[in-house]
C-alpha cells in the first residue's frame, strides 16, 4: 500500500506542476502590452529607441543581427542585436515590450541552423556568408500563393 500512496502522490504533484506552469505561461502572456514580433536567430531587424536628452525626446535606430532570443514565453522576453560599426563590434540587449523600445522591424531573414549564434562575435563580416531572403520578396510571393490556393479551393469544390 505504501508504494501505492507514493505513486498516487507523485502523479498529482506532477499535475500540480503542469497546472501551475500552464498558469504561469498565460500570466506571463496576459502581462505583455503590445504583441511581439516574429523574431528568430539570424534576422536583420531595425530597432528604434527612444532617448530622454535632458528635457528632448529623441528616436535612435540601431541596425543589426539578432543572435539570440531569450525568455519567449516570459513576460519580458529580450533579443540581443549585433552590428559592426567602425570596425568596433557593439550588442544590445533589448526587452522587447520595453517602453523605451518603440518599434522591431525585420528587414532580412537569413536560413541558420542555431539559435544562438554567439560564433559570430569572432568572425569578420566577409566570412559570414548568409543566404538571406528579403522580406518583400516573401511577402509578394505569399500574395501570390493565396489567390492561386483560393482557385484551387474553389474547384474542389
Amino acid at each position: 500500500m505504501a508504494l501505492a500512496e507514493i505513486l498516487v502522490i507523485g502523479v498529482s504533484e506532477l499535475d500540480f506542476k503542469i497546472t501551475m506552469h500552464k498558469k504561469i505561461i498565460e500570466f506571463n502572456k496576459a502581462l505583455r502590452t503590445k504583441e511581439m514580433p516574429e523574431i528568430k536567430s539570424g534576422d536583420v531587424v531595425k530597432v528604434r529607441r527612444r532617448f530622454v536628452d535632458g528635457g528632448k525626446e529623441t528616436t535612435q535606430l540601431f541596425e543589426g543581427i539578432v543572435i539570440a532570443v531569450k525568455g519567449r514565453q516570459s513576460s519580458s522576453p529580450t533579443i540581443t542585436v549585433r552590428k559592426v560599426s567602425h570596425g568596433v563590434g557593439v550588442e544590445l540587449v533589448l526587452p522587447i515590450f520595453s517602453p523605451l523600445v518603440k518599434s522591431v522591424e525585420v528587414v532580412k531573414r537569413a536560413k541558420v541552423r542555431r539559435s544562438k549564434l554567439y560564433y559570430i562575435r569572432e568572425k569578420s563580416a566577409k566570412s559570414l556568408k548568409m543566404k538571406y531572403k528579403e522580406l518583400s520578396s516573401l511577402i509578394a510571393k505569399e500574395e501570390e500563393e493565396k489567390p492561386a490556393a483560393k482557385e484551387e479551393a474553389a474547384k474542389a469544390e
